[in-house]
């Protein structure tokens, strides 16, 4: 599958910014079964120095220097990419055992996976979370066969709910309420395979969306998503998504991998000055054809919310909602942005959140 994507983002500041550093994690890996063809980053105000490079984990980075006074600030990358995906082939030929895996990881001609088997800020695990993840893991067990069957009882046992938690929610609370988002789910499954030294990243990423049947798609509702990658000898890395119970497929958009989500956020940095903040992102995932053009329909959100005025309808039937959209990455974009003002800041955003 063909896509266009837009990743939009503004940031509008109480007071003006002075100087700020950034760095933007805004550009798909180019990955095993997807092919980054075209990429460009609109930024304003112009940045006073800019350094694109590849950072420790294999991702697209640019660090930007702002020197210009300012009060909003605005990012809009743009990208066109093919995706096609089918883990099956490499799912029947992996066939080592969990211990086999986890053994391996003492060999120094492993030391690039071994390091994702190490435990991490957002994956420091409990005893009963390793308890929880085990299960899945009895003696002799095939790898993948374990992590898929992890991936199940995660999407079973856990409830999605983006009002419960956000970024600072440790993954023990997460177990206690059965309950969260993509990355809360992508971050209990790392803590659980790390307990057992299985290697495993973290993924973050887009996701299509679908609309309701009959219904066009709705411009800029889509959102970044988070899922895992397992490492096995046979095929490598392979992804797992445990917040729809699937290996990845070509709804799927590898952005960057990582640790975990501090590894990857899309924007961070820090400001001078600012105060506080609010943050408008918008993510559009449109399917396109060889020529370039859109495949199906697509509608703007003033023109679904003018239309549900004129049905009289109280609440939109549409699986794509653009303010929970919006509100899905606003601690992504904005969770490592710190001020070096004594001001009052603003309450924590809700954590990445999609689907």
């Amino acid at each position: 599958m063909r896509y266009r994507i837009t990743h939009k983002t503004e940031y509008r500041y109480a007071t003006p910014v002075a100087q700020s550093n950034h760095l933007v994690h805004l550009t798909p890996c180019a990955v095993d079964g997807q092919i980054v063809e075209q990429h460009a980053i609109a930024i304003t105000p112009a940045p006073a120095h800019r350094r694109d490079f590849t950072d420790y984990f294999g991702n697209s980075t640019i660090h930007l220097t702002m020197e210009e006074d300012h009060s909003v600030l605005t990012m809009n990358a743009q990208t066109t990419v093919t995706v096609t995906r089918d883990h099956s082939p490499l799912l029947a030929k992996s066939v080592a055992s969990w211990e086999m895996v986890r053994d391996l990881m003492t060999d120094a001609a492993h030391i690039d996976e071994a390091e994702f088997a190490c435990y991490s800020t957002f994956t420091n695990p409990t005893p009963e979370i390793a308890a929880y993840g085990a299960l899945s893991f009895p003696p002799g067990r095939p790898l993948m066969e374990a992590v898929m069957d992890l991936t199940r009882r995660i999407f079973t046992d856990f409830e999605y709910n983006p009002t419960v938690t956000d970024i600072f929610t440790p993954i023990s609370q997460v177990f206690e309420m059965k309950s969260g988002v993509c990355q809360d789910f992508a971050h209990f499954q790392l803590a659980c395979l790390r307990t057992l030294g299985i290697p495993a990243r973290y993924v973050s990423g887009y996701l299509r969306t679908y609309p309701p049947k009959g219904k066009p798609r709705l411009i800029g509702a889509d959102a970044s998503h988070a899922w895992i990658s397992v490492w096995c000898p046979e095929a490598g890395w392979i992804d797992f998504d445990p917040t729809n119970n699937k290996t990845i497929a070509d709804e799927h958009v590898t952005l960057t991998v990582g640790r975990d989500f501090g590894d990857v956020s899309p924007i961070s940095g820090v400001i001078l000055g600012g105060g506080s903040h609010f943050v408008h992102v918008s993510v559009d995932v449109m399917p396109i054809d060889d020529q370039g053009q859109e495949i199906g329909q697509s509608i703007s959100p003033e023109q679904q919310a003018e239309e549900t005025a004129a049905e009289g309808a109280t609440q939109p039937e549409l699986s794509q909602a653009p303010t929970l959209a919006s509100a899905q990455e606003q601690s992504q974009e904005q969770s490592q942005i710190q001020t070096q003002e004594k001001v009052q800041p603003a309450d924590p955003l809700p954590a990445d959140r999609t689907y």
